[in-house]
């Protein structure tokens, strides 16, 4: 760990007794919402977002709009919404030794962090519904007919 780190943990999860016991500087606040889980997302440097199954990830887009620099795997939201070292680094799933090394390099570099940083916190002032939804009837008209013809198909078998 960084020496001047501290390992703050907002939520709750199976882990959390084993990560407690052999980690016992570690602060385990629960689960947090509206302006106290804003808080903690205020008083943060670095957010780490170690999840390899989360569909969109909220908490991404969330860190990144309270200025975190993330340090995530590179899919779902982060895959989206993380430009690596423009607004977030992120490593290839699975590759536990590179998203240790990411999330150290963005406390060891604090030029970095601060610049990747703000630049977070801009992309996130940009993410609304309106872009959103351009962006998926982008994806979707923009499909090769392959997966079009898929897409009718299966469409026509849930009617």
């Amino acid at each position: 760990m960084h020496p001047s780190a501290r390992f703050i943990l907002v939520g709750d999860g199976p882990l959390k007794h084993p990560l407690s016991t052999s980690h016992p500087d570690y602060v385990f606040c629960g689960v947090k919402q509206g302006h106290d889980l804003a808080r903690h997302y205020a008083s943060g440097d670095v957010f780490l977002f170690p999840s390899q199954t989360d569909t969109f990830g909220n908490v991404v887009t969330e860190a990144m709009a309270s200025g975190l620099a993330v340090t995530a795997f590179k899919s779902a939201a982060a895959r989206e919404h993380i430009n690596h070292e423009r607004n977030g680094l992120v490593c290839e799933p699975g590759n536990d030794s590179a998203f240790i090394d990411a999330a150290m390099k963005l406390a060891g570099i604090p030029a970095l962090r601060q610049r990747v940083r703000t630049q977070a916190r801009l992309d996130a002032l940009e993410l609304n519904w309106h872009t959103q939804i351009a962006r998926f009837e982008e994806l979707i008209f923009n499909l090769p007919k392959k997966a079009k013809h898929h897409v009718i198909k299966q469409s026509r078998a849930l009617l």
